[in-house]
């Protein structure tokens, strides 16, 4: 439990994209286009989520590590590399069990990366680098990592959806074939985490930028600003460097955070400035537990589709229900409410679980 203020535009964001990553991840069946990825190149709204998820991880890291002033000590270490172990152990855990409630429970095929992994390297990568390293750095290190991956993929046939694919080759190489997810290229392969690092990076940056602003005027005035100029390098560069979650594309880390920076400013103009927070409620019941109903909801996935609890779900909406679209899109929905029901009282008595 926590009792420390917490900044409640930020927690929105959060809940919003939580709440998001729930949805477009129950589908069943028929899902509307903008609830499903782009199949390569491309972005829809569906493909903005995790992006955001990490770009707010970013911030919050900044806040977290801002009350140790970044100095390196035991303590700080140890936060940082138990966290780091917990949530990846659960992101194996949920591959696992995700195979394991179909019969079969081999480590032999077992997914090594998936979301919660990727999130547990970024935060590690980032989190030490706010303790080892100048802070005046960091945009040269962004930069920096967005270049050499830019040169990454166009000599390693990165934008190439088949085996040829360099991020591919590392995978297969690493992890092996039998570990990846079954798709040409595995969404949150390892390749793909290096830019995700960077993406991190920049929400790290805004969370300074955030604190170090005295006003909030001006800190929504450099939000817009920041995110304005990131959405327009990240629409100039698809053109050379095509707009792909997949391979985590650098013109996708600029677009999706200008995205989120602009999204993080105007809730801070609506809540902060202009007091609207009578709407918030049914996000911060997602945004103050994040990742525990994130994971609450991929497990509950994995048990209702075993035990036929989400085929039933399913066909009782669409007896109602008669369109597959709007029936896949009320099913996803359902999900989205359990998880709220299991995050309200949590919520009401200010009880945040840290994973």
């Amino acid at each position: 439990m926590s009792k420390q203020s917490r900044l409640i535009s930020l927690d929105v964001l959060r809940g919003i994209t939580v709440a998001g990553m729930i949805l477009v991840n129950a589908g069943q069946g028929d899902t509307f286009a903008p609830l499903k990825h782009s199949a390569w190149n491309g972005m829809t709204p569906c493909d903005l989520v995790f992006p955001f998820f990490l770009f707010i991880m970013g911030i919050s890291t900044y806040l977290s590590l801002r009350k140790f002033n970044f100095q390196m000590s035991s303590k700080v270490v140890w936060k940082i590399i138990k966290r780091t172990i917990v949530i990846f152990a659960i992101g194996l855990a949920i591959n696992w069990l995700g195979s394991a409630v179909w019969g079969d429970a081999s480590l032999s095929h077992l997914r090594i990366m998936a979301v919660l992994q990727r999130i547990a390297l970024c935060y590690c990568v980032v989190s030490f680098f706010a303790i080892l390293v100048s802070h005046r750095y960091i945009m040269p290190c962004i930069m920096g990592i967005l270049v050499i991956y830019a040169v990454i993929l166009l000599i390693g046939n990165g934008y190439t959806e088949d085996p040829s694919n360099i991020a591919v080759a590392i995978d297969r190489a690493i992890l092996g074939e039998n570990h990846l997810y079954h798709t040409a290229v595995d969404p949150e392969g390892l390749l793909g985490t290096l830019p995700a690092i960077a993406h991190t990076l920049i929400g790290f940056f805004c969370g300074k930028l955030m604190m170090e602003t005295k006003e909030t005027n001006n800190k929504v005035l450099s939000f817009m600003i920041a995110g304005a100029t990131m959405v327009f390098v990240g629409y100039l560069l698809q053109y050379g460097l095509p707009l792909n979650k997949s391979i985590w594309s650098p013109s996708f880390v600029l677009m999706t955070c200008g995205l989120a920076a602009s999204l993080q400013g105007l809730l801070m103009y609506l809540i902060d400035i202009k007091g609207k927070k009578q709407w918030t409620t049914p996000f911060l019941v997602f945004g103050v537990n994040p990742l525990f109903l994130y994971v609450f909801s991929e497990v509950m996935a994995i048990l209702f589709g075993r035990f036929g609890v989400s085929e039933v779900l399913y066909n009782g909406i669409h007896t109602v229900v008669s369109n597959t679209y709007w029936t896949s899109f009320f099913f996803a929905l359902t999900n989205v409410l359990i998880c709220a029901l299991v995050g309200y009282p949590l919520f009401k008595k200010k009880i945040y679980i840290k994973i």
